[in-house]
């Protein structure tokens, strides 16, 4: 009896070969696509919202809906005008090797599963712990799906080795630009609001250190046991680095855990610019990376690294007998031991393929070209009358809003205009920009780790920015026969 989801080689080849050419076309004609899709929740129930099939149909019809109604329903992430949240510029080596890991369904949680798989780990996590100055032979860590289950690991293993099993009286410091994740990491492993201190951070956006040692201090007086700083490496916001080498000595006279989210901003390490930003950063306990982020690989990988891989094992490792046959020696790593996931997908191999067939050369290459763009973005913002700088260039992310120098707007007016820009930008659908907010101002926020995205994309879409920003004011003024 054949399997009743058999294709004969013949079916799969086509339909693999029809998979394959999309995506190649995906990646040669990006740009003449629009990057922002929008629809309601209705009008998708309209499209998809139906029981499932008790009878199947052709492999062909189904894959010629999801192109005409999934696909162009979904935002480009790595499209050159895709300038919002972090962009997420993949590449075809990845992409298609990321498939491999699919198609074989390799697991790659123990080790006598898929050895090689276990090794790719090993190796390119070694790679990663010698980019950052972390020690390769006592160091370890593991590929994750982001970033927010890498803090939450990271966080995890910092309360075992800190705190033990009792928690109750500790507390973790974080900045407001602290990536939210690190909260929600905080509030998954049970700590109370009160075990969260949130410190402001200066008008660089980095954290205040003066108010972090008084904090420190009244807590440690009040009883309490400090425990962890999570500095950023690259805020979402603004690409902020905070003082990693400041930070690094408060931890180590107060004894505490020193975790550094690079979600964003760590792969910079491999700039001139980035390395000296990023100064301190191999003084870290645990440090978190996204691979799907700057180093452009497709979702989902992130990864976390630490200074004693023992940190691991010993935070997350449990032997059900069900498991009692896969144990290898201490050298034959089984990565469900850690962190919380059993089942894994083969996150590696996207990762070796593409350093192994690019060389970190062209990596290094873009990250590089991707920096001096968002500067090159800052000088042509300051070359004009409109635009005001509100964070300067920071690993590829700068933050501006449009404010004429004749206009002589109040800062609500300001809020609402830079906020109708954006949205009318975003409804055009052919920029991804949105806004946040900095130093309680409506600020338009670029940021800008596509390899793929020229100065030109970028004046193009300011060039917008500035029609819609004339409309806007026109339409004011005619409205309320006043000025601005």
């Amino acid at each position: 009896m054949k399997s009743p989801f058999y294709l004969s080689k013949e079916e799969m080849q086509s339909y693999g070969y029809k998979i394959v050419d999309l995506i190649v076309e995906h990646y040669t004609e990006i740009e003449n696509k629009n990057p922002v899709s929008i629809a309601s929740r209705k009008e998708m129930d309209s499209i998809f919202l139906q029981e499932a099939p008790d009878k199947g149909m052709p492999a062909d019809k189904v894959l010629d809906f999801v192109m005409d109604n999934v696909i162009p329903n979904a935002n480009i992430s790595g499209h050159p005008k895709s300038f919002s949240f972090v962009p997420g510029p993949s590449n075809f080596i990845s992409a298609i090797s990321d498939s491999l890991a699919t198609g074989f369904n390799i697991f790659s949680g123990g080790w006598i599963v898929a050895p090689a798989a276990a090794e790719l780990e090993i190796v390119t996590l070694n790679w990663l712990l010698k980019m950052f100055d972390f020690p390769i032979k006592k160091g370890g860590g593991i590929f994750t799906s982001g970033g927010s289950m890498a803090n939450l690991t990271a966080l995890v293993t910092a309360r075992r080795v800190k705190c033990g099993d009792d928690f109750s009286n500790a507390i973790i410091y974080l900045s407001d630009q602290a990536h939210s994740s690190n909260i929600k990491a905080i509030r998954v492993l049970g700590f109370k609001k009160e075990q969260i201190k949130i410190i402001p951070t200066d008008l660089e956006f980095k954290i205040s250190i003066n108010k972090l040692k008084n904090e420190i201090a009244k807590d440690k007086i009040e009883g309490r046991k400090p425990f962890c700083i999570i500095a950023s490496a690259g805020t979402t916001n603004t690409g902020t680095v905070d003082p990693l080498d400041t930070l690094a000595d408060i931890c180590e006279k107060e004894n505490l855990w020193f975790h550094i989210d690079g979600a964003y901003g760590a792969a910079a390490i491999l700039s001139d610019k980035g390395s000296k930003a990023l100064r301190g950063i191999e003084r870290a306990d645990s440090l978190t990376v996204d691979p799907h982020k700057w180093f452009f690989q497709p979702y989902e990988i992130g990864c976390l690294l630490v200074k004693d891989a023992s940190w691991l094992s010993n935070t997350f490792s449990e032997k059900p007998e069900y498991l009692r046959d896969i144990e290898g020696n201490e050298s034959e790593i089984n990565f469900y031991d850690y962190g919380i996931q059993l089942t894994r997908r083969f996150r590696a191999l996207k990762f070796y393929m593409s350093i192994k067939t690019y060389g970190l050369d062209a990596f290094k290459q873009a990250i590089t070209y991707n920096i001096d763009l968002a500067d090159k973005t800052e000088d042509l913002l300051r070359e004009s009358g409109n635009w005001e700088i509100v964070s300067l260039a920071t690993l590829a992310i700068i933050n501006f809003r449009y404010n004429p120098l004749e206009s002589k707007l109040s800062e609500k007016k300001l809020d609402k205009l830079n906020q109708e820009i954006s949205a009318r930008v975003v409804a055009s659908k052919e920029a991804l920009l949105v806004t946040t907010i900095l130093q309680n101002q409506v600020v338009i926020r670029m940021c800008l780790i596509n390899p793929d995205t020229t100065l030109n994309h970028i004046k193009d879409t300011l060039n917008q920015c500035e029609t819609f920003a004339e409309q806007i004011l026109l339409d004011w003024k005619m409205r309320f026969n006043i000025g601005y």
